[in-house]
C-alpha cells in the first residue's frame, strides 16, 4: 500500500486546478507583456510550465503513463529552472549582494520560492491521475 502525497479530495480537483494553474500563468505572462514585472528568462520559463501543467491536468489523457511522463519531464525541468533562480538569490545573500525589493512581485528570490512549490505541487497532482473518476 502506498500513501499519495497529495490526498484524494485534492486529486479529484484535478480540472479546477488546472485551469487555476492557467489562470496564473496568463496573469504572470500578462504582468510580464505590461511591463508590472521585468523580463526574467527564469520567470518566463516558471510561467509557461505552469501552463503547460495546467493544460495538462485538463485532458482527460492524463491518466496515461506517457502523458505523466511527459508532465513529470515538463515539472522537473520548471522546478530546475527555479532552483537555479532561487539559488542565485541564495549566493547574492551570502555574498552580501542581497537587496529587498519593495515590492514583494519583483523579489526573485521569493518569487522562485513560490514557483517550485506550485510546479511541484502541478507535477504530483498529474501523475497521481488514476484510471478512476
Amino acid at each position: 500500500m502506498t500513501i499519495p502525497l497529495i490526498p484524494e479530495t485534492t486529486l479529484r480537483k484535478h480540472k479546477l486546478i488546472g485551469v487555476v494553474a492557467i489562470i496564473i500563468s496568463i496573469l504572470t505572462w500578462w504582468m510580464d507583456i505590461s511591463g508590472v514585472v521585468y523580463e526574467c528568462p527564469y520567470c518566463r520559463t516558471q510561467r509557461t510550465v505552469i501552463g503547460v501543467l495546467g493544460v495538462l491536468l485538463l485532458i482527460p489523457l492524463i491518466r496515461h503513463w506517457f502523458v505523466k511522463l511527459i508532465a513529470l519531464e515538463v515539472g522537473l525541468f520548471g522546478f530546475i529552472v527555479g532552483a537555479i533562480q532561487h539559488f542565485r538569490g541564495w549566493a547574492k545573500i551570502w555574498s552580501g549582494e542581497f537587496k529587498l525589493n519593495a515590492t514583494p512581485w519583483t523579489d526573485p528570490t521569493a518569487l522562485s520560492a513560490i514557483g517550485m512549490f506550485i510546479i511541484l505541487f502541478l507535477t504530483i497532482v498529474a501523475i497521481q491521475q488514476t484510471s478512476s473518476e
